[in-house]
């Protein structure tokens, strides 16, 4: 009868194990020195040889002689093991033996001496499956076994485990095996079972196995039955659902061409062809990420602008999740490349003189503090600008900043300075909302791009002060923030969550003083989430569009809450008891 690759090639000696080589050499020198713990816990994801070693492990603590810690397979011990008739090496399997009535009967046996070996050897896999009365029962045999008796759990997901369990035991946390090492393994059971396969195949295999062993050698036992022949990539593709480099190729093409209607019509022939889309975009996911690579490392010429394969990388990435657990896959991939390409799609091309002819008249407009007519075509260039250097590209070169200036400044910083804490707190205001928008209004009326990236280039001076007592959690603040657009006197900044920002409201002046010290600015800031910018951003695109101009505003002086005292001398009787008080 024919045999799976991955029981064929199981490993039968700790040499054999792939990728394990601490947890290995720590289990061989506990057999050669007699150091046996009554309970061990293996832990991690599925197909890294969890099983495979806790039978070695069993084997080899019932070996008579064994060799550098691993089983002899000769002696009386290891043929015994070696039988499925062994009654001293038992396997449980916790999903289906999760009651408490089957801990309970494990628990009664356990004190029967063993029958042909020294030890009794209880391996429980998926022990995370146990019910809570199950863990409870085996709780107390976990602490106090008898003296034959060893416990091996193994389980996908150690959280499940009660603290107790995990305290009682040895635990080995295994790793997902490397590619290379998948790779090497790949080839040794090829050449064993005279397999012809491409080495971009064995490669696709090992990555899309995501460090497991068993689901490795699984696909590789699929496409040996597929035929005979060599194993080609169309034929890895084919067989799996996915799509061949052309198409992947093609498929970029098209959506960094903005070619709408080519992109519908791929997802829908791929769709209509029976290929799991799900696993089409995951594998579209990589092949940006390759193109990222070779152009970072291997200095490659990219055929899109770098920056919007990084956007679509991280847009799929972040949205995966939400994909595989959509009700229909096809429309949310849809959905979300449409929306991505018409968001660059309204951008044009920005060449270096629209951008200093852009440069010039902002600065124009700051100096003279007034607003002029701005084209339609200048604010897409504003567009463009601004987005390039958002929170991802804050490592802008430092040009125009005095260097010496920042560190004089920032060895002025003291914990014991009381500047960043003022007496009353922004709650205090009245008018705080009147405040933001008037300055949001007046940093859209004189928005500099220039200062935008100044300001930028100056985040990297905060990070020395991220684990200051005093001050750390107002750098750590700005440093999540978004800088959004700036003039020369007020940056506008944003958060993802409205919570985060009614937070940050309250320690506004804080903050800009923290920021002013630091980086010798004289900045005001106003803080808004990222729905708020949004709207913004197309309010003042649409604003432009008609030719209408943004007028500077004065800020408002400040209006606090008055201090009220309860004291029954300065307050009249009735507005502290209310009602409640009768005059005669």
């Amino acid at each position: 009868m024919y045999q799976a690759l991955y029981r064929k090639y199981r490993p039968q000696t700790f040499d054999d194990v792939v990728g394990q080589s601490s947890i290995v050499k720590v289990l061989k020198n506990s057999i050669e020195q007699h150091k046996f713990c009554h309970a061990y816990m293996f832990f991690g994801s599925r197909g890294t040889g969890k099983t495979s070693l806790s039978k070695i492990f069993a084997r080899a603590v019932n070996c008579l002689e064994h060799i550098d810690g691993n089983p002899c397979g000769k002696c009386k011990n290891c043929l015994a093991t070696s039988e499925k008739e062994c009654v001293d090496i038992l396997e449980i399997d916790a999903a289906s033996n999760n009651g408490v009535d089957e801990i309970r009967e494990l628990r009664n046996k356990i004190n029967l001496v063993p029958a042909e070996l020294k030890y009794k050897v209880y391996i429980i896999d998926e022990v995370h499956m146990l019910s809570l009365g199950a863990f409870n029962a085996l709780l107390k045999t976990l602490e106090e076994p008898p003296e034959h008796a060893i416990f091996i759990l193994a389980t996908t997901d150690p959280q499940k485990v009660p603290e107790t369990i995990i305290s009682r035991c040895q635990c080995f946390s295994f790793q997902r095996i490397s590619t290379d090492m998948l790779i090497r393994r790949l080839e040794y059971v090829c050449d064993c079972e005279n397999i012809k396969i491409e080495n971009e195949v064995l490669r696709e295999i090992a990555l899309a196995a995501d460090g497991g062993m068993r689901d490795s050698l699984g696909m590789l036992d699929k496409l040996s039955s597929y035929t005979n022949d060599l194993i080609t990539m169309d034929i890895y593709t084919e067989l799996n659902g996915l799509i061949t480099k052309r198409e992947l190729k093609m498929f970029s093409d098209y959506i960094f061409n903005l070619n709408f209607k080519e992109v519908l019509s791929q997802i829908t022939q791929f769709n209509d062809c029976g290929k799991n889309l799900i696993q089409i975009i995951s594998q579209f996911m990589y092949y940006l990420r390759d193109l990222l690579v070779d152009y970072y490392t291997n200095f490659k010429n990219c055929d899109y602008d770098i920056s919007l394969v990084e956007k679509l990388i991280t847009i799929i990435n972040e949205k995966m999740f939400d994909i595989k657990k959509s009700g229909n896959p096809k429309i949310y991939i849809e959905i979300l490349l449409l929306n991505f390409m018409s968001s660059i799609s309204n951008k044009s091309v920005v060449n270096s003189s629209d951008i200093e002819a852009f440069q010039e008249k902002n600065s124009a407009i700051s100096s003279d503090k007034k607003y002029e007519s701005i084209s339609w075509k200048s604010i897409e260039t504003a567009s463009a600008v601004e987005e390039s250097i958002m929170v991802s590209d804050k490592k802008v070169v430092v040009d125009d900043i005095n260097v010496e200036k920042m560190d004089s400044l920032n060895d002025s910083v003291d914990a014991e300075d009381n500047d960043y804490f003022i007496s009353k707190t922004v709650a205090d205001i009245l008018n705080l909302d009147e405040i933001i928008n008037v300055r949001i209004n007046n940093a859209f009326a004189l928005a500099n791009k220039q200062v935008l990236t100044q300001e930028m280039s100056k985040l990297s001076f905060l990070n020395d002060y991220t684990f200051d007592q005093q001050i750390g959690y107002l750098v750590c603040e700005i440093l999540n923030s978004k800088f959004r657009v700036a003039s020369n006197d007020i940056i506008v900044l944003s958060y993802e969550y409205d919570s985060i920002v009614q937070q940050n409201l309250e320690h506004l002046e804080q903050m800009e003083a923290v920021y002013n010290k630091l980086t010798g600015s004289s900045k005001k800031f106003a803080i808004i989430t990222d729905n708020q910018w949004n709207e913004l951003k197309s309010e003042y695109i649409s604003q432009m569009k008609n030719g209408e101009h943004y007028e500077i505003k004065e800020e408002p002086e400040k209006q606090f809450k008055k201090e009220e005292t309860n004291d029954i001398i300065s307050n009249d009787v009735a507005s502290i008891f209310g009602d409640i008080v009768e005059f005669d």
